[in-house]
């Protein structure tokens, strides 16, 4: 059965887990949104991600790539 890697994970958990392995800046360079890149921070974050469909699935994808990536090591 194929993992749901999104499942009892809120926004802020996931926000703060891609913040931890990647730090602000990579974020910023891999999803590109001025959030992410300017005066960044996880509140703000939250603000605009809830308002914006397109930038939190963006978001969501990383975060399954990044577990994928940790469950092969």
């Amino acid at each position: 059965m194929k993992p749901n890697y999104l499942h009892n994970k809120t926004l802020k958990i996931i926000m703060q887990e891609l913040v931890d392995d990647y730090g602000w800046e990579k974020l910023g360079t891999y999803i590109r949104i001025k959030c992410f890149q300017s005066d960044p921070s996880i509140s703000s974050s939250l603000k605009f991600l809830r308002r914006t469909p397109w930038a939190r699935e963006k978001v969501e994808n990383l975060y399954i790539a990044m577990m994928k990536r940790r469950e092969r090591k």
